[in-house]
């Protein structure tokens, strides 16, 4: 018997989680914390920090009931869904990165209060704005 790491459990989890029909699962998604640093001549660099990468489930914006219902965060594009991951917090200060996009989180919830799972809004950022 080998003890997985916490990546490899999550992932496993959500592989699970897939054959279980909780949504599918299948899109590679990024965590990441952004931080700009200015050097001696003031240049500001941005530079990202993956925090984990996981599969998830995720939605674009679409006018079906769900999104009706939330409307109180109608800059969201996307809703993503993932397995929480032991030891990350994760943050509206944080960014997700999908299929070459980035997105801003909005807002972040824990799924019935379980603590299995996040629901994260994210608003993509346009590259020439971002």
């Amino acid at each position: 018997y080998h003890r997985q790491g916490d990546a490899a459990m999550v992932e496993a989890l959500a592989e699970r989680d897939l054959r279980r029909g909780f949504g599918k699962m299948d899109v590679q998604v990024s965590i990441v914390m952004e931080s700009v640093t200015k050097d001696a001549e003031g240049f500001a660099t941005k530079t990202n920090s993956i925090l984990t990468s996981i599969h998830a489930y995720r939605e674009g914006r679409h006018g079906s009931q769900k999104w009706v219902n939330r409307a109180a965060f109608s800059e969201a594009t996307d809703l993503f869904r993932i397995r929480t991951i032991p030891g990350l917090t994760v943050t509206t200060e944080h960014v997700i990165l999908c299929d070459g996009e980035r997105y801003e989180i909005t807002s972040v919830e824990d799924v019935k209060g379980r603590g299995m799972y996040l629901e994260i809004l994210g608003k993509r950022i346009d590259a020439a704005h971002g």
